[in-house]
């Protein structure tokens, strides 16, 4: 894994309607941290990842990644570090299989067939998905379709994972298996999330934002304990910290 590091310098964004999303967005992240992005709906939190992988671009300020600024240039190329599970795995699982999907990344990289298998199989394996290689991946339960579309990034050897809201429809179980799978991993991560159980379970610092600016940027653990700034960003404490 290279070095890679992740920077908003004074980011701006505006909806085409002119509506200001993102406003003076500022922060390093440096290679391995995990990093969680809390706020209310409509705080900027899947905007912000969407700048991140280059689906959309500043109106203003400077996103770089590993050294290089992101832009209409060298989107392609900063895209091949970075990978982005979306919300609804149904945006990204689209082939006719589970295998099928898993490669469709590394083939579209230009790698070999045998090379592709190598790095499905291990993908898959590393998601607890192996068994369902041969299914079709419409017919998965969402948990089985969540960790299908990690192991669809995975294949594709990012330095970077971004995931938006991972844990949304997921059972207790799946819930479970995604923290342990996280945990364990080298990658750098910035997660977008309402879980804040989770948030405490696989990121050490945490981002806030409101009102499409960062309000807050230290430990996981000092912020959900700031019971008034969970409060004034439409956020309720961790359960586990919630008193009876």
């Amino acid at each position: 894994m290279s070095h890679q590091t992740i920077s908003m310098q004074a980011v701006q964004y505006t909806y085409p309607d002119h509506t200001p999303a993102l406003q003076e967005i500022s922060f390093l992240i440096t290679q391995g941290e995990s990093v969680a992005l809390i706020g209310g709906n409509g705080a900027g939190k899947s905007t912000l990842l969407s700048l991140l992988v280059g689906i959309v671009f500043p109106t203003s300020g400077i996103v770089n990644i590993g050294g290089t600024d992101l832009t209409h240039k060298t989107a392609a190329e900063v895209r091949r570090s970075i990978g982005m599970v979306f919300q609804n795995p149904d945006d990204q699982l689209f082939m006719p299989t589970v295998f099928d999907d898993v490669a469709f990344g590394p083939l579209n990289m230009g790698l070999s067939q045998e090379q592709t298998n190598q790095l499905v199989n291990e993908a898959l394996t590393t998601v607890g998905a192996a068994h369902l290689s041969r299914r079709s991946s419409l017919r998965l339960s969402i948990g089985e379709k969540r960790s299908v579309s990690i192991a669809s990034v995975l294949a594709m050897t990012p330095d970077i994972l971004l995931m938006d809201e991972p844990t949304s429809g997921l059972d207790p179980w799946s819930r479970r298996q995604l923290i342990g799978l996280l945990q364990n991993f080298g990658h750098t991560r910035i997660i977008a999330t309402h879980d804040l159980d989770f948030a405490m379970d696989v990121c050490q610092r945490t981002l806030v934002l409101k009102n499409g600016r960062v309000v807050a940027d230290a430990s996981t653990h000092e912020i959900l304990q700031n019971t008034e700034l969970l409060a004034s960003c439409r956020l309720e404490p961790p359960l586990r910290l919630q008193r009876s």
